[in-house]
């Protein structure tokens, strides 16, 4: 799962990312992140190893941007850039649920991912 994050506030809680090939959440327009929970497992690439990605924008503006990092779990050195001020309201409206620590999320998305649905019965 990669993160598409434009305008407006997020709050990303409890995935399991692997395998990405440039990053893992990525934003433009000035969105406001909260990463809270999630385990990160960079890929065994070199220049892959960052979760996130400031798309469209010089380092001067997205210095700028709230993005943060709380309780996550960074492994095969995955690293996250936080950016912008001191913690503000912001991550209090991008705060939709309460996390649970980074070390359950094998736990709680073993049995995640795509349906194996087939026209005419019940999913």
């Amino acid at each position: 799962m990669l993160c598409r994050c434009r305008h407006g506030y997020f709050h990303v809680v409890n995935n399991d990312y692997t395998h990405w090939e440039m990053y893992a959440i990525g934003g433009s327009a000035n969105p406001t992140i909260n990463s809270q929970g999630n385990r990160f497992v960079a890929p065994n690439i070199r220049f892959s190893k960052e979760v996130t990605k400031h798309e469209d924008a010089p380092e001067s503006e997205w210095k700028r941007w709230n993005w943060r990092s709380s309780g996550d779990l960074l492994l095969n050195g995955a690293f996250f850039t936080p950016s912008g001020g001191a913690q503000s309201s912001s991550y209090a409206k991008a705060s939709s649920l309460g996390a649970k620590p980074s070390s359950l999320v094998g736990p709680l998305t073993v049995g995640s991912g795509a349906l194996n649905c087939r026209k005419g019965s019940r999913c």
